[in-house]
């Protein structure tokens, strides 16, 4: 059974949204189901500080021993940091997707489009769990 903490709202394509200490600005990774899924994670390509994202759109790619896999934007906002850790270790989404292993911080362009996004029971039943 996959992790599914009840302070994060998610997509169907797998990424978490997470709030940050800043109001504004929101944390974004691939769920753990998402991880388990792929496999061990071995390259992760982000997008660069500064960076506009419209909803739904790849931002950029995740590859595994199994797979590589597009990386979409829950919502639209501005890149303000990536998680350079993931250069040099990227398994650490393996090991700890919604601590360690977080993707990019965006800067909301419309803080409401958190509210259709899916809550942790809707997410547990997408996954089928």
């Amino acid at each position: 059974m996959s992790n599914v903490p009840e302070k994060l709202v998610y997509t169907v394509e797998h990424e978490y949204v997470a709030r940050t200490d800043d109001s504004a600005v929101v944390r974004v990774g691939i769920t753990d189901y998402a991880q388990g899924e792929l496999g061990d994670v071995v390259f992760v390509n982000l997008p660069k500080p500064g960076d506009r994202l419209a909803t739904h759109q790849s931002f950029g790619t995740i590859e595994a021993v199994k797979a590589v896999s597009d990386l979409y934007s829950p919502i639209a906002g501005e890149v303000v940091a990536i998680n350079t850790a993931l250069e040099a270790d990227p398994a650490v989404i393996n090991r700890d997707p919604y601590g360690e292993g977080w993707m990019v911080q965006l800067r909301m362009a419309k803080p409401e489009e958190l509210k259709g996004l899916l809550s942790p029971s809707a997410y547990r039943s997408h996954i089928g769990e």
